[in-house]
């Protein structure tokens, strides 16, 4: 029997678990995006009360729809929130709704950039600089503003074009500290709001698994209930360990999540294999000195700083303006903005709050400087200088990680250069593990193995050298030490090279790898014969004792089938 209509249509109506309509089961997900966009569109900032509203009875004029009122109606309460209790109105709910107190808690930055930029026009420089450190309060909203990296995100390239269709795959964004990893996924988080796709932040160092557990239960009914993408970003994805990466495996998959993960560590030794399978590595470089002068030179002008050039004149004498300094301009040499660019070694993070340090610290002195800039004559002003920027730093920013990825860049280096026979490059790249904080006793170490690899017989004092070298710098330690790992890193660079015994060994290995069969068994006359049973069995008979005789002995000391064989010639490959 066929249904009527009627009863057709009542058993198709579906409740929207938005604004509480019934609406026939063929048109509620058209419906839930019209109602979830219209309150993303009438969204307000949560206030501290619970968020549960309801509409004052008769507010809603009559036949209107009430998806085209997103800010009134009836309760409704977050769907997946536990222990939290109450809810939030449709018009926040829209905008959040299954993403909870997670969601609005994570975004990276949140609407950083534009009420910064609001506050900042109105604020005197010393407000300006209060609170959040400069890097977080100027960091970009757009790929427009995202100054470097142009190899991956310039214009045509694979990852921009992505980004600016909202197609966002798993990512792994691998690259030195400061670089733009985080802003990379604000930025994504920004364009994800606008949509409609869920942006959910965690940092390694300190989530556990069940937090991710929770989130990707939250995004499993996100995509079940409403058709939404949620993207997981994970800080420090280094710091989880393989069991905690297995997590996110089936997940990532099936596309439950799209997994960012940022690392400062290579992702070949921290990730595991089957998670980094299923991501695309992008590789981030430190920014050039270029890349660094345009962020400081925007973080300036935002500041309200002026750049006095190279022909811009000042005098020396200083006179102090106790609280009334923040008055007066402030100054900042362009040799100033031009050496803090290279001293941060491309970590924007250290250059921007370099720069607000010194910035500060100028303000707190009080003192202004008589400044020949303009036509009318000299003006008194806060002049920040390029003393004031070294000071603010200390020290040039060395990027080394002992456990890291530059750790095995550099031992590298040293041992290329050495073997290159230069002196120069051998003792930088010494200097710069050294100063870097790397055990000594490493270096050493590796500068024995240098002595029979590279060197060999061609000088066989070098291992001597090398061993000597190791037991000194066991015995006085840093910073002494320095000067004798210096002393063995150069007499290796100018010693001659060989590579006869390590070639030769190699050739060994090769031989017993590709060998079929079992191996063959050591020659009688070879074999020691320490009881009579085995002199019995003919262990030892026939061997010739070299030192019995004054000439040249006649003997083969290669098993029978690799008789003849010469394993220091060139092998065949």
């Amino acid at each position: 029997m066929e249904p009527t209509d009627g009863a057709e249509e009542e058993e198709a109506l579906v409740r929207c678990p938005v604004c509480l309509r019934e609406l026939p089961g063929a048109h509620i997900n058209s419906h839930l995006d019209r109602c979830l966009q219209a309150g993303e569109a009438a969204a307000e900032p949560p206030s501290k009360r619970p968020r549960l509203a309801a509409a004052p009875p008769g507010s809603r004029a009559e036949g209107e729809p009430e998806e085209a009122r997103p800010g009134e109606g009836p309760p409704v309460f977050s769907l997946f929130q536990k222990g939290r209790g109450g809810g939030q109105s449709p018009g926040a709910g829209g905008r959040r709704s299954g993403a909870g107190r997670d969601e609005a808690a994570v975004q990276p930055g949140d609407g950083c950039s534009a009420a910064a930029a609001a506050a900042l026009r109105g604020a005197s420089l010393a407000q300006k600089l209060e609170g959040k450190p400069l890097a977080e309060l100027l960091r970009p909203d757009t790929l427009g503003d995202y100054v470097g990296q142009e190899r991956v995100l310039g214009a045509q390239t694979l990852l921009r074009s992505l980004l600016e269709s909202h197609e966002i795959p798993s990512l792994i964004l691998w690259g030195p500290p400061g670089c733009g990893k985080t802003t990379l996924a604000h930025i994504i988080a920004n364009n994800s709001k606008k949509n409609g796709t869920r942006f959910v932040t965690l940092s390694a160092t300190s989530a556990k698994t069940n937090d991710v557990r929770d989130v990707i239960s939250q995004a499993q009914n996100e995509r079940r209930l409403f058709k939404r993408k949620t993207i997981l970003f994970i800080d420090e994805i280094h710091r989880f360990n393989k069991s905690q990466q297995d997590t996110f495996l089936p997940h990532v998959e099936c596309g439950t999540v799209t997994l960012i993960g940022a690392t400062t560590e290579n992702p070949s030794f921290q990730v595991n294999a089957a998670l980094l399978s299923r991501c695309r590595v992008i590789v981030l470089e430190k920014l050039s000195v270029e890349a660094m002068e345009a962020i400081l030179m925007r973080a300036v002008r935002s500041l309200g700083v002026q750049v006095l050039g190279q022909g811009d004149q000042h005098s020396s004498s200083a006179t102090g303006s106790g609280s009334e300094s923040s008055e007066f301009p402030v100054f900042i040499e362009a040799k100033a903005l031009n050496t803090l660019a290279y001293l941060c070694d491309g970590d924007a993070r250290t250059g921007l709050n370099g720069l607000q340090l010194a910035v500060q610290a100028r303000l707190a002195a009080g003192k202004t400087t008589s400044l020949n800039i303009t036509k009318d004559g000299s003006a008194d002003g806060i002049l920040i200088t390029e003393e004031h920027v070294k000071e603010g730093l200390q020290r040039s920013h060395i990027l080394y990680d002992r456990a890291g990825e530059e750790h095995y860049n550099c031992i590298s280096a040293l041992h290329k250069s050495m073997r290159g026979s230069d002196e120069n490059a051998s003792l930088y790249w010494l200097a710069r593990m050294l100063e870097g904080g790397e055990d000594p006793l490493y270096v050493a170490r590796r500068l024995v193995r240098f002595a029979s690899e590279d060197i060999g017989l061609a000088d066989p004092l070098a291992l001597t050298q090398a061993v000597a070298a190791y037991q000194g710098c066991h015995f006085i330690g840093m910073p002494e030490c320095e000067v004798i790992l210096a002393q063995c890193v150069v007499y290796f660079a100018r010693a001659p090279k060989s590579i006869e015994v390590y070639r030769a060994y190699g050739n060994v290995k090769e031989c017993l790898r590709m060998h079929t069969g079992p191996l063959p068994p050591v020659p009688l006359h070879l074999r020691n014969a320490p009881t009579r049973l085995m002199k019995n069995l003919g262990y030892g008979k026939g061997y010739k004792y070299n030192p019995m005789y004054k000439e040249p002995v006649e003997q083969d000391y290669l098993p029978e089938e690799l008789k003849g064989t010469d394993f220091f010639k060139e092998q065949k490959t």
